[in-house]
């Protein structure tokens, strides 16, 4: 089984902001919120712990598991680009995503699905039987996973398949 948490609540969070690669730690609430993951997946012992490079999502996974993850660049958050930081209110958005005729650095969404696919499939191919998997990672990465077990969307808005701060979502390869 597969379990994907997405990271804690932060202080961008709350504020409403993008948050991409300059993101913050978790603040009190996104700790709460670990330590309660921690507790509904109390019964479930992790053969591997993947994470996303940043701080609030190895934050994240170090508390359910108490142990540090394996850090996998391919789950890191989508790249804003300059639009990173921003109110979501102020940013003009093309589809889900700042438009990158406005903002400078946006990664595009096929070079995205294509690194989250390619750690999946490597998962799949190393991945023992009957081994419980954690990742840990961003609205867009528990969306992308959803949309590798469940199927693009027509329009491309994986944030459909996304969980909320603090929550999570299973799957099986099988």
């Amino acid at each position: 089984m597969i379990v994907v948490v997405r990271h804690g609540e932060t202080d961008l969070n709350l504020e409403g902001k993008l948050q991409g690669r300059k993101g913050l730690a978790l603040n009190q609430t996104g700790i709460e919120q670990a330590k309660k993951v921690k507790k509904e997946l109390a019964n479930y012992s992790f053969s591997h712990i993947y994470s996303s490079p940043q701080a609030r999502a190895m934050e994240t996974a170090e508390i359910i598991t108490d142990q540090k993850a394996a850090i996998d660049d391919r789950l890191d958050v989508f790249d804003l680009g300059e639009a990173d930081g921003l109110k979501k209110s102020e940013v003009d958005f093309m589809g889900p995503i700042p438009n990158p005729e406005f903002y400078n650095g946006v990664e595009s969404v096929e070079g995205y699905m294509q690194r989250i696919f390619a750690f999946m499939n490597s998962l799949k191919r190393s991945l023992p039987m009957h081994q419980h998997v954690l990742i840990v990672g961003h609205k867009c990465t528990t969306g992308m996973i959803g949309a590798f077990f469940k199927g693009v969307p027509e329009n491309q808005n994986i944030f459909i398949y996304s969980s909320n701060n603090g929550a999570y979502k299973t799957y099986d390869f099988n």
